[in-house]
């Protein structure tokens, strides 16, 4: 087995045609560029390794999938890098994701917030331990969850996905399963255990059926996706850059670091 760590932020390995991209910036698995590049560069790698037949994101940190968009990378910055974070994490993770060729799972472990939706919304399947809960907080910070328009009414209905992404309400593994927005939820204890014997299943197949059959599942599935990601960013930049949304992670940002 070999380890790859990228700016400590990502662990990586492979073994048994699995491999596992850990997040793992303690305390919340804050995604800061350094970090999104890191999974677009690990799915890259795992696309390109012909002994990788199915990759699973995961996390390093006890409790925590991930909480999304590091506030302090935010608040404060310039439209420009602003504009580069949010491209590499929806346009950049998408195309990433689109061409890997094999399976992906994401084990979610914890809480998933907002960009940590984004990670797991984009693999195939969603494995979520019984104590995980999702959300998307972005409202509340005087954001959007802009990528989130443009998948989660296909997934869950346009209702349901309005209620969830403008109430920025915390909700339930066990109401994630039941919206189909996860897959299946299981123990704790058992979470990697299940995503290794799904990652399994599919690295058992055969691997020429697996790439060709995901990239027409994919292109099938894609209907104009990645023009509204597109969009996405610049919907996200242009609420981003207002003075009151600079204001609302401001305030965050001072507050996380009071504690």
């Amino acid at each position: 087995m070999t380890v790859e760590r990228t700016e400590d932020r990502i662990r990586c390995d492979v073994s048994g045609g699995i491999a596992w991209i850990r997040l793992a910036r303690p305390p919340v698995n804050a995604l800061d560029l350094a970090m999104v590049r890191g999974v677009v560069a690990a799915l890259k790698r795992a696309a390109a390794d012909d002994a990788v037949r199915t990759v699973v994101i995961a996390s390093a940190v006890a409790k925590r999938f991930c909480a999304g968009l590091d506030i302090a990378a935010l608040a404060g910055r310039s439209p420009n890098e602003i504009r580069t974070l949010v491209h590499e994490l929806y346009v950049g993770l998408f195309d990433a994701q689109y061409h890997l060729g094999k399976a992906s799972i994401a084990a979610v472990n914890g809480a998933a917030r907002g960009g940590g939706m984004t990670l797991a919304v984009s693999c195939d399947i969603i494995v979520a331990a019984e104590s995980a809960t999702f959300g998307y907080p972005e409202i509340d910070l005087g954001v959007l969850p802009a990528i989130h328009f443009v998948h989660l009414p296909r997934i869950i209905g346009r209702h349901r996905a309005f209620e969830l992404l403008f109430t920025g309400r915390a909700f339930k593994a066990e109401r994630a399963a039941t919206l189909g927005l996860v897959n299946r939820v299981v123990p704790d204890a058992e979470l990697e255990t299940e995503a290794l014997k799904l990652a399994g299943e599919f690295a058992a197949k055969p691997q020429a059926a697996m790439h060709a059959g995901r990239a027409a599942f994919m292109r099938q599935i894609d209907r104009d996706y990645r023009r509204g990601i597109a969009q996405a960013v610049e919907d996200f930049c242009e609420i981003i850059a207002t003075e009151a949304a600079q204001e609302r992670l401001r305030a965050f940002a001072e507050k996380g670091r009071a504690k």
